[in-house]
């Protein structure tokens, strides 16, 4: 090296999702400039840590948050600032937001390009997916407009008919035009007409409160969306993904159609393998408002199994940042009350417990808290710790033990669904583009340096990857 180094951490177990090494960790200019082994001395620089030989992971990418996202009447109450600092309160690193239309005169380009406006504020890197509600001439060139943005994902979802359901038409033809732009398709996944005429059952029978939301949105009506998106993108050729995926069979389905051949991979979240439907039966239900809806125990830890042995590609946040105001105008009506739960910050110690709790190790932990959905997602410099790759890590102590206070989290909410939870894998060290966000004196704000980050075409990203193996070798 020419010059000495901005930052050395030093004495690490260095832990990446394909293996671990002791190791100095060398930072210059926002990236990773080597790594030393821990028999020769760290190098000097311009600030050291001592990890004391405790686990550092790469920094977390969270493929699935919504800031400053407005729903019908209903604004998430988050901004960039906000959700940014959150999320490397929580070890992540990198957010990937979605441009999802505010309205039918919205465009989907123009619904990107407000929040690309909008990320500039944050504090840590940014990426974003489009959404495309309905079919007509334009989309075709607004896609490749926001492929030309570096935006290589669309977002569509099966219900919510009237605001944001796209019809199989749509979901079709843009995944065709993924296809020809190399990009992913995101679904969110449950029957419409299920779910449409479950509601009204049980509305007519006055069953439609808070307490109810677990028995109207049935795990069938999520199944049976999950066959058939894989069916048109069987037939189109098109990657999928499918978001926050709450039961082991819609699990079970992508792990068959991959097996067959098809890029299609599942995303869950912290709260579908952690909480069950007991919890609408609390005190507080409206903590607990979200689509789907949590389900029984037994499903619940057969998810977390499927997580554990690797057939779940991504954990995911799925941040909506409402306050309990917002959930108590309407706990009468499920329909009409703001659904979604914040947790970009309480992301990480949840996923590290609930895998670990099932017998998965740290390096399992990495692939799905930060490299899977690096690679999936086609993000570069993301996802590793390895030379080249940015400098963005976590040291944490697996055995650390902290009981969540919602009210002294840092979400922009006055709440959270794991409050009063113990939970382990909390970062004690986070390092963002090579700086030091977080560290024993608290956190330091590092203003908006948070980039927007260009993506990679989809199957150009996963052709250029090296194996696990061939990067271990490389370290």
């Amino acid at each position: 090296m020419s010059r000495q180094p901005d930052l050395v951490i030093a004495n690490a177990t260095v832990v990446n999702s394909f293996g671990r090494q002791n190791a100095h960790i060398v930072v210059q200019d926002g990236l990773i400039a080597g790594l030393v082994d821990t028999s020769e001395a760290a190098p000097p620089a311009a600030r050291t840590i001592d990890a004391e030989g405790r686990l550092v992971v790469p920094g977390g990418v969270d493929g699935h948050c919504h800031v400053a996202q407005v729903t019908g009447r209903f604004r998430t109450l988050d901004d960039y600032r906000t959700t940014s600092i959150a999320a490397l309160w929580g070890g992540t690193t990198t957010i990937i937001d979605f441009g999802i239309p505010r309205d039918a005169q919205e465009t989907p380009l123009v619904a990107v390009l407000h929040k690309k406006e909008l990320a500039a504020q944050s504090r840590c890197d940014v990426a974003l997916h489009g959404a495309v509600i309905s079919w007509d001439e334009t989309v075709p060139w607004q896609l490749e407009q926001l492929a030309a943005e570096g935006v290589r994902s669309v977002k569509m979802y099966t219900t919510n008919r009237g605001t944001t359901m796209a019809d199989g038409d749509t979901i079709l033809k843009v995944m065709r035009e993924m296809v020809r732009l190399d990009g992913l398709t995101y679904i969110h996944a449950e029957h419409d007409p299920i779910i449409t005429d479950c509601t009204e059952q049980h509305a007519q029978d006055g069953r439609i409160g808070i307490e109810h939301l677990h028995r109207t949105r049935p795990g069938l009506a999520e199944e049976v969306s999950v066959k058939d998106t894989l069916a048109m993108a069987e037939y189109t050729g098109a990657p999928v993904y499918f978001v926050h995926q709450s039961t082991p069979g819609a699990v079970d389905l992508v792990t068959e159609a991959r097996e067959r051949g098809l890029d299609a991979y599942s995303e869950t979240c912290p709260h579908y393998v952690t909480l069950d439907d007991s919890v609408y039966g609390s005190k507080f239900p409206e903590w607990f408002a979200c689509c789907p809806p949590m389900r029984d125990a037994e499903t619940v830890a057969a998810l977390k199994d499927r997580l554990a042995s690797g057939a779940i590609h991504a954990m995911s946040s799925d941040h909506s940042c409402y306050d309990l105001s917002q959930k108590r105008e309407r706990t009468d009506d499920v329909r009409a009350m703001p659904h979604g739960l914040p947790g970009v910050e309480t992301r990480m110690p949840v996923t590290f417990t609930a895998m670990s709790s099932a017998g998965a190790s740290v390096e399992d932990f990495v692939e799905a808290f930060s490299a899977g959905p690096a690679r999936i997602n086609a993000i570069p410099g993301k996802g590793c710790i390895a030379e080249g790759y940015d400098a963005d890590l976590v040291i944490f102590d697996p055995a650390e033990e902290r009981i969540v206070d919602g009210a002294a989290l840092h979400m922009g909410t006055d709440f959270s669904p794991f409050d009063g939870k113990a939970l382990t894998g909390w970062p004690a060290v986070v390092v963002s583009s090579g700086r030091v966000v977080l560290d024993g004196q608290g956190f330091h704000d590092p203003g908006a340096a948070g980039r927007f980050v260009a993506r990679n075409g989809f199957r150009d990203h996963q052709s250029t990857l090296p194996t696990g193996a061939a990067r271990a070798a490389a370290l």
